[in-house]
């Protein structure tokens, strides 16, 4: 059956306020419209829908593609059609839209399924799943619910350098860094805000980290491994890119720290606890950011650093390096943010000079690809760059 694919990303924000009246900020819809064809790329269902804010966005990236020899098989629409839905997150705002524009409910999420996924997304969960890796030779983590300054105060005292999180907020956002040593009014002011809004703070040790993983989920009727994400982030935690290799070349480098047998035990673990936490309130894919961490003269895997309960872009880059990257290739997925009108389409006519895609075998084996359509006015973009 066809779906309407939607790329949302204000979803954890929208999930985090947690009203049908959620109004997201200027920037968010310009990011939410400059992507808006980013679902065409992982689209499961033939003859599927995009829901975009422009068709020419459809058309330019159609034609593009058509010129590499890349065929997306979807359709392009700008109003909500009453259909089955594949939105990149679920929340009350998204149900509220949808339904004012004549969506039918069968269609769409009940209240009751929005307060369970708020629920399950939360990140309360992550001290539960880490529960079950206590034993874990080679694991770390460790997780703490404060509801006071006094706690926060407390695990500082006992941790050393602590990371802070917001229960509910959007992805590598909703953190903070605390020490005794850089404790001031505004760390307080921020801690004691989230504590009053989201009723808890997360508090967690600093770890050396290593590198950043994810491990990627696909659950339905029972929950598959969909393979591994290899990302970067910048010095706050926020997402920069992926690199598009094969599950087994990143494997092949995360065992450069740690056996095998170890992600596999990490990856049996994590199938059964969460299966029995979902069960059959979520169906999708979703993603478990990890670390490998150093500590001393050894390496640990932290198992369960953030959920992701909802299409992600680790998942994205996995379907994009699976179905149209040379197995033998390997490259970056970037999302890219241009701080002025021009920049983003200079830059795209530069890399497809400097860089023009070559095929091998039906697949990608060198060269740039946007996956979203570039125009004067563009911000935000996602492309891949393959060497």
């Amino acid at each position: 059956m066809a779906h309407l694919y939607l790329f949302n990303p204000d979803h954890d924000m929208a999930l985090a306020n947690f009203t049908p009246y959620y109004k997201t900020t200027s920037e968010i819809i310009r990011m939410a419209n400059d992507l808006s064809t980013l679902p065409a790329w992982y689209a499961a269902e033939k003859g599927s829908w995009v829901k975009t804010d422009k068709l020419q966005r459809g058309d330019q990236l159609e034609v593009q593609c058509r010129e590499m020899g890349i065929m997306l098989d979807v359709h392009w629409c700008t109003e909500y059609f009453s259909m089955p839905y594949r939105a990149w997150g679920w929340n009350p705002a998204l149900v509220y839209a949808l339904r004012g524009a004549g969506v039918e409910e069968k269609f769409l999420l009940t209240d009751e399924q929005l307060k369970r996924l708020r629920y399950l997304s939360g990140r309360q969960r992550c001290r539960e799943i880490l529960a079950h890796f206590s034993s874990l030779p080679y694991a770390c983590g460790k997780s703490e619910l404060c509801y006071s300054i006094e706690d926060v105060k407390f695990f500082i005292k006992e941790n050393g350098k602590t990371v802070l999180k917001a229960p509910w907020s959007g992805s590598g956002r909703g953190l903070a860094h605390a020490s005794l040593d850089n404790w001031s009014d505004s760390v307080e002011g921020w801690i004691s805000r989230i504590i009053r809004t989201q009723g808890t703070i997360v508090a967690e040790p600093y770890y050396n980290k290593v590198v950043d993983f994810a491990m990627e989920f696909y659950v339905d009727s029972e929950i598959s491994f969909a393979g591994y994400s290899l990302f970067e982030t910048d010095t706050h935690g926020n997402y920069k890119e992926n690199l598009l290799l094969s599950n087994g070349e990143i494997e092949r480098r995360l065992t450069a720290y740690l056996p095998q047998s170890v992600l596999q035990i990490v990856q049996q673990k994590l199938m059964e606890t969460l299966f029995t936490l979902l069960g059959k309130d979520y169906k999708g894919y979703f993603g478990v950011d990890m670390m490998i961490c150093k500590e001393g003269d050894k390496y640990l895997i932290h198992p369960c650093v953030e959920i992701n309960l909802r299409m992600n872009m680790g998942v994205i880059s996995r379907i994009i390096f699976d179905r149209y990257v040379h197995p033998s290739a390997h490259g970056r997925y970037i999302v890219e943010h241009y701080t002025a009108d021009g920049l983003a389409l200079e830059k795209h006519r530069k890399m497809m000079e400097q860089y023009p895609l070559c095929m091998k075998e039906g697949r990608i084996c060198r060269g740039y690809l946007s996956l979203t359509s570039v125009f004067a006015d563009t911000r935000y973009q996602v492309y891949i760059h393959i060497d």
